[in-house]
């Protein structure tokens, strides 16, 4: 699948680090480093403007070794970028570590995952089918 992108940063377009991966790297494309003090959260720019087709969409996805080293994770994870969105990616960044973190521009903050998608027709009845499991959620099924 081909996808049409617009790159206003300084850095390499996104890619795939190996021929298993399922997402790509997102940069930091930014003036200025970013402190993230704890529990602090801030939108990071890619300069990245991508135009996906109908029936696809961009997950945002943290980095798990950004997660697991330094506690700095995508809130919103995974973030959706529609098809009709022309703007530039930006990933919104959460620092849930005891430690000021330190974004710099060019750093790896994210991934991103093309997928495709359904679209979904509602069809409004008065009652649902029963289940075994019926209204039970939130650990029902005993996984604790």
């Amino acid at each position: 699948m081909k996808i049409q992108i617009i790159n206003k940063s300084e850095h390499a377009l996104p890619n795939y680090e190996t021929i298993a991966s399922a997402g790509m790297d997102l940069r930091a494309s930014i003036p200025e480093s970013i402190t993230l003090n704890p529990l602090e959260r801030a939108i990071v720019k890619t300069g990245l403007f991508i135009e996906l087709p109908i029936g696809y969409e961009a997950q945002v996805r943290p980095r798990s070794g950004l997660a697991a080293k330094k506690g700095v994770t995508v809130l919103n994870s995974p973030g959706t970028i529609d098809a009709d969105y022309r703007g530039e990616i930006g990933v919104i960044l959460v620092n849930l570590s005891n430690e000021a973190f330190v974004v710099e521009n060019g750093e790896r903050i994210a991934q991103l995952i093309i997928a495709k998608h359904e679209r979904a027709e509602w069809t409004e009845v008065e009652v649902l089918t029963e289940t075994s499991r019926g209204e039970g959620g939130f650990g029902s099924t005993g996984v604790k």
